[in-house]
């Protein structure tokens, strides 16, 4: 006898032996059994779900001999002939390779006749949304009213091409793609039946693969039992399918929560040896991190074996949460981008790359670059005003006893509170390692003697404002600009900040503030934005402020714009000021130095806020 593939030897039969389409089964079996049937059902869904196998056991409930119910006898002669595909009265068309108006016009000729032996004459078409306009054309008129005994039964992948005139006329039922615990379960039941030896984590395997198909399901393993010659083993199946090895998962996780990115690249070398499929592999990885932030909210973990599991549970306690899903995040941008990657093992590498490449900020959302340059910021009162930029180590002995005795006990009470903001952005990273730690031993032992009696007095009461020191922003803006000088004193950050910054000031009242947004910068203005606006003003005014904004070009300085005019301003002053330094001149004529005008720059939008603090 000759060999029948799984899909066709285990197809259902009847209603109860259908998996996954229990909503369609209740209805089909509803309708029957009150002998209430439409003239026509169109049956949807992806490839191997079942519609042309419902279609049948349609037809044949329809012709049963023992009467039309939604249980068939599965004995007599009507079923028997349904089941062999020989039932005459059942009329299976491919419109796939029947698409012309003539094939449909041939079709229609025989619809006005009786059914031969069965109760209804049953018309059924797959893949229906092959047909060419005329054919439905040609269809639409016996569709609308066909005769008593005919029946109409389409099935579709892509009911989207079907006409709205056609479809309008049918009764439709959307078939689910199955679950891969459902094909999992079947799989096992028909080894079960057919008494074949089997790894439950190899059906696992297959039901992934199958993708929601159950007949792609039973040709996989139909090739699973001669992959493993009658047995159904992991092993086999896995190099079958090309996928990842649990053993490569747990190295790839241990790769990541040890920061060893050597350790990943060898994986994926292993990986490559074993002949896996890249685009699997992924999509592995990102359920192993998708069950690690699972396993951080304490939730139960999807199907992986042990040894998976507990790497899961491993990397859940050493991995951050920012970490698991900045990786699931580039998992999503792989699987996007790795089709277009020169191979899939680039694509794959490429993505463990990255992960290895970015870290979640940390500190409030602040980068470590952002953190250190705010330290710098704050540490600026203490480096001495515009000597210090560039003092050179054998220059400190001679320069700083001239300097202290007339400098220091005028200078530290009252230039301190004033002169550090602007004095930040010269002072480099070069000043303040080379200038301090020689500067001070010979300074001291002269100006202590003039500056105890005068600098105690005054410079206690000014010691707390240092504290906390205006940001460089509001410093800047104060006298310039306002309008900006409120906006750097209130809670403003993010967006909405960005809106009050771009907007010029037309009206300042008591209760009252009008602002102009150019039509160009109009895309920052949102409800939300504005709303935090108007809350942060009334918050830094004590009372509720009534603010308009009107979307219009403004002769006006905008914050935004001040800033980018007092930045330049600010450079040219600092540089004049440095050539101007006594000390520096003399450093500069002893040793033969020079300034280094593109070591000095204004502060960025960016440095300035980190140093609002």
């Amino acid at each position: 006898m000759a060999y029948l593939a799984l899909a066709r030897k285990w197809r259902p039969k009847s209603f109860s032996e259908v998996v996954g389409q229990e909503h369609v089964v209740k209805a089909l079996g509803n309708a029957l059994n009150a002998q209430k049937v439409h003239h026509a059902l169109l049956f949807t869904g992806t490839r191997g779900v079942g519609k042309t196998t419902l279609a049948r056991i349609f037809a044949k409930s329809l012709n049963c001999e023992q009467g039309m119910s939604a249980q068939p006898c599965q004995e007599c002669a009507t079923c028997l002939a349904v089941d062999e595909g020989r039932f005459v009265d059942l009329i299976e068309v491919d419109a796939a390779s029947r698409t012309k108006v003539d094939d449909t016009r041939e079709l229609l000729e025989n619809v006005q006749y009786a059914p031969t032996s069965g109760r209804y004459k049953v018309y059924l078409i797959d893949e229906v949304h092959m047909l060419s306009g005329h054919s439905f054309n040609a269809l639409l008129k016996t569709l609308e009213e066909p005769p008593e005994h005919v029946k109409f039964l389409f099935a579709t992948t892509d009911p989207q091409k079907l006409p709205i005139t056609v479809v309008s006329r049918c009764l439709q039922f959307s078939l689910r793609a199955m679950r891969p615990e459902q094909v999992e379960n079947q799989l096992m039941s028909i080894l079960g039946k057919e008494d074949l030896p089997f790894d439950p984590p190899a059906l696992r395997l297959l039901a992934k693969a199958a993708d929601g198909s159950m007949r792609d399901g039973l040709s996989l393993l139909d090739q699973a039992i001669a992959q493993g010659d009658g047995e159904v083993r992991e092993d086999d199946v896995r190099q079958m399918l090309g996928s990842i090895q649990s053993t490569h998962i747990v190295d790839l996780l241990n790769a990541l929560v040890g920061k060893n990115l050597n350790s990943a690249l060898e994986v994926s070398k292993a990986m490559q040896l074993a002949s896996v499929d890249y685009e699997d592999a992924l999509d592995e990885l990102m359920v192993a991190i998708y069950n690690i932030a699972l396993q951080q909210t304490s939730q139960q973990i999807v199907g992986a074996d042990d040894a998976v599991n507990a790497a899961v549970e491993a990397a859940a306690s050493n991995l951050s949460a920012e970490e698991v899903q900045l990786f699931y995040q580039i998992g999503l941008h792989a699987k996007r981008d790795i089709k277009w990657a020169p191979s899939a093992k680039v694509g794959f590498d490429i993505a463990l790359l990255r992960m290895f490449a970015f870290t979640p900020f940390s500190g409030g959302g602040q980068s470590n670059q952002s953190q250190a340059l705010q330290a710098d910021t704050n540490a600026a009162p203490q480096v001495a005003p515009q000597a210090t930029p560039q003092v050179a180590p054998q220059a400190a002995p001679q320069a700083a006893p001239q300097a202290a005795p007339q400098a220091a006990p005028q200078a530290a009470p009252q230039a301190a509170p004033q002169a550090a903001p602007q004095a930040t952005p010269q002072a480099t990273p070069q000043a303040t390692p080379q200038a301090t730690p020689q500067a001070t031993p010979q300074a001291t032992p002269q100006a202590a003697p003039q500056a105890a009696p005068q600098a105690a007095p005054q410079a206690a009461p000014q010691a707390a404002p240092q504290a906390a020191q205006p940001s460089i922003v509001a410093v800047q803006l104060a006298g310039n600009n306002e309008w900006g000088e409120l906006v750097e004193q209130s809670r403003l950050v993010g967006m909405a900040k960005e809106l009050a910054m771009h907007s010029a000031c037309e009206k300042l009242g008591d209760d009252e503030i009008v602002l102009s947004l150019a039509p160009k910068n109009k895309h920052v203005f949102m409800d939300a934005r504005f709303a935090d606006l108007k809350e942060a003003m009334t918050e830094l005014f004590k009372r509720p402020m009534d603010i308009k904004i009107e979307f219009e070009d403004s002769d006006r300085e905008t914050p935004a714009e001040c800033l980018a005019r007092l930045g330049v301003q600010q450079l040219e002053e600092t540089k004049e000021s440095l050539q101007q330094e006594p000390g520096l001149q003399a450093v500069m004529s002893e040793f033969g130095a020079r300034i280094d005008d593109n070591s000095i720059e204004p502060y960025s939008n960016n440095q300035r806020d980190s140093g609002d603090q």
